[in-house]
């Protein structure tokens, strides 16, 4: 799924997500077979199977569609992937076999894996971290972490969880209040913000004028299969290269 520079109106990045296509009950969610996966332990062949994938794909689009800064990928990382010790090493042979360029994987954890052994997770981020790659807390706001461990963590991203993007469409100041103050935090701590579940041109103005980063959601894309999304890129990227105006997000990306 792309995430879009609010900014500039550019795709910035994309997140990779996992679906299972099933040869009886067609395409299965994530939500179905993912708690099946953490429970046997397989999500860490998955997990692996997925960085690996989104990595050497991300390398071919950087190369296919040149652009500074370049595009990035995003990936979760789920808890038994982050208790690995091995885990940096992996990352960091993935990177180097893929000749991705550390800064452009982004690596996501949710704010309630954060907070469950803080000091090991803090040394296993900042392992991640040496590599070069960026870190960013998942469905942050939902997970009730202290203000104080999360200036601890080596981190770079906030991204708003979708709960509180929703409420924005004809939204009173208690509704705005909560984002507004996630993105003003991320500002105070020189941290990027990205709203999550964007769907209404009301969410996405109210975000453009909180000057939230980065957005994700169905307004912009659904997710879309490798095909889908390089043809999205393709487009996007010979439209910027001959957009002269960039002041209108319109522009760019309607």
């Amino acid at each position: 799924q792309p995430v879009i520079d609010l900014h500039s109106g550019e795709i910035s990045a994309v997140e990779a997500l996992v679906r299972w296509e099933h040869p009886n009950r067609g395409l299965v969610p994530p939500m179905d077979f993912i708690p099946v996966a953490e429970e046997t332990g397989l999500i860490v062949d998955i997990g692996a199977y997925v960085l690996g994938s989104a990595c050497q794909q991300v390398r071919k689009w950087q190369r296919q569609f040149p652009k500074d800064p370049p595009l990035k990928v995003a990936v979760n990382l789920s808890s038994s992937q982050l208790e690995d010790p091995s885990l940096a090493e992996g990352v960091a042979t993935l990177l180097q076999q893929c000749g991705l360029p550390p800064n452009t994987l982004i690596l996501e954890i949710t704010e309630s894996v954060l907070m469950r052994d803080t000091d090991y997770t803090t040394a296993r981020l900042t392992e991640l971290k040496s590599l070069g790659v960026q870190l960013a807390v998942d469905d942050f706001g939902t997970g009730y972490s202290s203000l104080s461990y999360l200036r601890g963590f080596p981190v770079d991203i906030l991204k708003i969880d979708r709960s509180f993007i929703s409420s924005l469409d004809n939204s009173t100041e208690e509704d705005l209040a909560l984002p507004r103050a996630i993105v003003a935090l991320g500002r105070a701590l020189n941290l990027q913000t990205i709203a999550e579940g964007i769907e209404t041109p009301e969410q996405l103005s109210q975000l453009r004028a909180m000057v939230c980063d980065q957005a994700q959601g169905y307004y912009f894309a659904k997710p879309l299969w490798v095909e889908e999304a390089e043809r999205l890129l393709k487009k996007r990227y010979m439209e910027v290269k001959t957009t002269r105006n960039r002041e209108s997000f319109a522009d760019v990306f309607p």
